[in-house]
């Protein structure tokens, strides 16, 4: 189940990200992230064995190139090559949840839009000058919606609409015959999501192969 979990999100997070397709690895997947420069593709790892993340991280010889795996960054961190740093900031957390119907309905002085493009719906929340206050996008993948890129504008902040978004995004999927949903959380977005019913499946670490930077330091 974890491994078709992993699947779903990196599936659903490449369509949501405009990437090209992920491809098979013996480790896992790779994603190619194009025009990112902080980050030139993603090796992702449903499984977080030492043999696996060494051959994953040995195959890699271009800069900016990310590996994530379900496990502690303290775990990885001996696995890593030279070259090799751990991204403590980028540790994230693998949620997923089973989808309700809710039929939110947005606060007094705010509207919601939806917009689809391709394979990915846009969710932004308005306040009354038609600024934007919140937003977040999905993108289905089979009987699974991935959530993506859900924020809230500092000033519009505990008002619920993050909550909003997510909820929307649920009713929306659920009418796509999505029945559950998968993301990946920052420390933050991780309280939002469990307050929600949102589950934590994994602690989600990160290595980055900056070979230059690591000889520098």
């Amino acid at each position: 189940m974890i491994e078709e979990t992993v699947r779903a999100w990196v599936a659903g997070w490449a369509l949501s990200r405009a990437t090209p397709v992920p491809i098979e690895q013996p480790w896992g997947l790779y994603v190619e992230v194009p025009g990112n420069p902080a980050e030139a593709g993603r090796h992702v790892l449903p499984e977080a064995e030492e043999s696996l993340v060494r051959a994953a991280a040995g195959a890699v010889s271009e800069p900016r190139t990310w590996l994530k795996t379900l496990a502690e960054p303290e775990t990885i961190e001996p696995w890593l090559p030279d070259g090799w740093v751990v991204g403590w900031e980028h540790t994230g957390h693998l949620m997923a949840t089973d989808l309700l119907a809710t039929d939110p309905v947005a606060p007094e002085g705010y509207t919601v839009t939806v917009e689809t493009s391709g394979a990915v719906t846009f969710f932004r929340v308005l306040d009354a000058a038609g600024e934007q206050a919140a937003k977040g996008q999905m993108a289905v993948v089979g009987d699974a919606v991935v959530v993506d890129r859900v924020a809230t504008e500092e000033a519009h902040r505990r008002r619920g609409l993050g909550g909003l978004v997510l909820r929307t995004i649920a009713d929306r999927a659920l009418g796509e015959g999505a029945v559950f949903g998968v993301l990946a959380a920052s420390d933050a977005g991780r309280a939002l999501y469990e307050t929600l019913g949102w589950k934590k499946h994994s602690t989600l670490s990160a290595g980055i192969y900056q070979p230059l930077a690591t000889a520098v330091s």
